[in-house]
């Protein structure tokens, strides 16, 4: 600002730096590594970064191939805590998951070595221990559901049929948790031979990718698995049609296109909470409430500030809509948004109540369409046309 030379009042221009989007699509990664801090997140930006901290031996785990998956499939930040092998895995990971909690960018949480973690001293199985896994599992899904803004991309357990992973899934049941199947194999480091490692790093790169170029609402699926040469297990319709509609994303191999994240549902046996990308759309709008309004704790709860929430509510849910993220002919067909004296009676103390309504649009899972054969020839219709 310029010296004022002149009495009076005088005007002066400013123009604000917008504020930073909210961040999506960054994962908190557990696993296992030959150095580097233990048990405290490290922010990576870039995928050298890795063996700057954590060093190399790929052969400890599969948490250096999900880090390199998740940056070769277009993801730019995660966080990433090797665990404590000198306690009960189950220990290790909960204190990690401890030390994450206040990490605000964070909406993603993945443990590759799932299946890798063994107790102080036990010798390496030839099969991991499917109740260990459910149990890591379950401690993660337990920390998305405490958090509220996260959700867990899972692995199925290695060299598992279908039936085995409809034993896992049963076991675990979340809104705010994902399962992927099966394995895929990856490139191995230098002078070692290719791998199969679970494929949870590569699925966040391609959430993280999905969310830049289009936004939480849209589907991370029908994306193509940058550094995947091979699935462990080929899926065909029929085991993807058991799979597919208890929420085990499955993950194809179609010639000519690649291997392809085929799934994009929960756990969520509640069928509002079906597809990740709506639950995804909730917790983000979540994430955005908190960042965004906590200068109007300790407001007076009064007409004044209902109508100051229910405007920057309404302002944002306007901006989702142009976006694709909601449905409607309208904004007023998309969402609803009250915070008055009718969503305030009877409020507690100190406490403003706001209510939001939202028509998230849901992905197009199955494409039909029609073949018809007439007298003239044959015709293809879509669904919505009439077949008489």
């Amino acid at each position: 600002m310029s010296t004022v030379q002149v009495p009076g009042v005088q005007r002066v221009e400013m123009f604000p730096a917008p504020s930073a989007p909210l961040a999506t699509g960054v994962p908190l990664f557990l696993g296992l590594a030959a150095q580097g801090p233990v048990g405290m997140p490290q922010r990576l930006d870039r995928w050298p970064q890795f063996s700057e901290l954590f060093g190399g031996s790929p052969e400890l785990g599969s948490l250096a191939a999900a880090v390199q998956g998740f940056f070769a499939n277009g993801g730019e930040v995660c966080h990433v805590v090797r665990l404590d092998e000198a306690v009960d895995p189950v220990v290790a990971v909960q204190a990690a998951l401890d030390a994450s909690a206040t990490l605000e960018d964070v909406d993603l949480v993945g443990v590759p070595d799932a299946s890798r973690l063994r107790r102080p001293g036990e010798l390496p199985a030839l099969e991991p221990d499917p109740v260990r896994v459910q149990t890591i599992q379950r401690a993660v899904i337990d920390h998305c559901e405490l958090v509220e803004t996260r959700v867990a991309i899972l692995d199925s357990i290695p060299n598992a049929g279908q039936f085995a992973v409809l034993e896992q899934r049963r076991a675990l049941t979340s809104s705010n948790a994902t399962l992927y199947y099966p394995w895929i194999l990856v490139q191995g480091a230098a002078d070692t031979p290719p791998a199969f490692v679970p494929a949870c790093g590569h699925v966040a790169g391609i959430y993280a990718t999905t969310d830049r170029e289009v936004g939480v609402q849209k589907a991370p699926a029908n994306k193509a698995v940058t550094g995947a040469l091979d699935l462990e297990m080929e899926i065909t319709d029929e085991i993807q049609s058991n799979l597919n509609p208890v929420g085990v994303n499955c993950l194809r191999a179609f010639p000519g296109r690649g291997i392809r994240v085929w799934g994009a549902r929960t756990l969520s046996t509640d069928t509002a909470w079906t597809y990740v990308n709506v639950r995804r759309l909730v917790l983000t709008l979540r994430r955005w409430i908190a960042a965004t309004m906590t200068d109007v704790a300790f407001a007076p709860s009064d007409a004044r500030l209902w109508g100051r929430v229910s405007r920057e509510l309404t302002a944002h849910c306007t901006e989702l809509y142009p976006r694709g993220a909601l449905k409607g002919a309208t904004p007023d067909q998309a969402f609803v948004v009250r915070c008055d004296a009718s969503t305030n009676t009877g409020a507690e103390p100190g406490r403003v109540v706001a209510e939001i309504s939202l028509a998230p649009r849901l992905p197009n899972e199955f494409v039909v369409v029609y073949i018809v054969y007439e007298a003239g020839g044959v015709s293809v219709v879509g669904p919505s046309d009439s077949i008489q």
